[in-house]
């Protein structure tokens, strides 16, 4: 996607995106020292392009959301970033947002559209936690079948969220989108694990046995995380 004229957006105004850009400049100074995970000005330079319905207080409430939780006990990083996304990110399929039936958008995509369905909002937590410093083998974003209408009901459908594993052989904690409480795995029956999978590998289920693949076997994965890089993501 180009920034600068995406599927279904209007030129920027050059008024609103030096807006933008003055907004976003105000949290330069909070994300400094996440350098090394994060290109704050290469995001505030694509951010303030944006034609997707981005407000600047939304990016700027997100920055400020890293800088807040950075210092928290790892644990406590997990519910502010959790509620941020589900609070500020309506859920709107692919196809309505993107023009294309499966999509999976970066960060800064999901941010400065407003919007994104489940593996957008895995995607941006997944994201925003690394930068805070929780080490990259504690999350994985794990591939679901999602039971919907209660314990009796046959319907299920495709899903993705994240999950933290505290150590190698924890019991998962789940973030969400459609259940705002960060649970653990066994307190989510309605959730059957399929395969899950960071930057390093992809694993069957979701237990800490050894990777069964690298990431080259996930195309989308694969391409999400160069657009991803070529906006300041590490």
């Amino acid at each position: 996607m180009d920034p600068s004229s995406p599927k279904g957006g209007k030129p920027i105004s050059l008024r609103r995106a030096a807006l933008i850009a003055v907004v976003l400049a105000a949290g330069v100074f909070s994300l400094a020292r996440f350098s090394s995970a994060i290109d704050l000005g290469l995001i505030q330079r694509i951010a303030a392009k944006s034609a997707r319905g981005m407000t600047p207080t939304t990016v700027t409430a997100w920055i400020k959301l890293l800088a807040d939780v950075r210092d928290l006990p790892e644990g406590d990083r997990l519910k502010p970033v959790n509620d941020f996304f589900n609070r500020n990110i309506r859920f709107e399929d692919d196809q309505a947002l993107w023009g294309q039936p499966d999509y999976w958008a970066t960060p800064l995509e999901t941010l400065t559209a407003g919007a994104g369905d489940c593996e957008d909002f895995g995607i941006a937590k997944y994201f925003s936690l690394k930068i805070v410093g929780i080490p990259n083998a504690r999350l994985r974003l794990i591939y679901v079948k999602a039971q919907l209408g209660g314990p009796s009901s046959g319907i299920s459908q495709a899903h993705m969220v994240l999950a933290y594993y505290a150590a190698p052989d924890s019991e998962p904690l789940v973030l969400d989108n459609l259940i705002s409480e960060i649970r653990p795995a066994s307190r989510r029956p309605d959730l059957s694990p399929v395969f899950s999978f960071n930057s390093d590998g992809i694993w069957a289920g979701v237990g800490a046995n050894q990777a069964v693949g690298d990431t080259s076997r996930l195309s989308r994965w694969r391409d999400l995380l160069v657009r991803a890089r070529n906006e300041g993501f590490d």
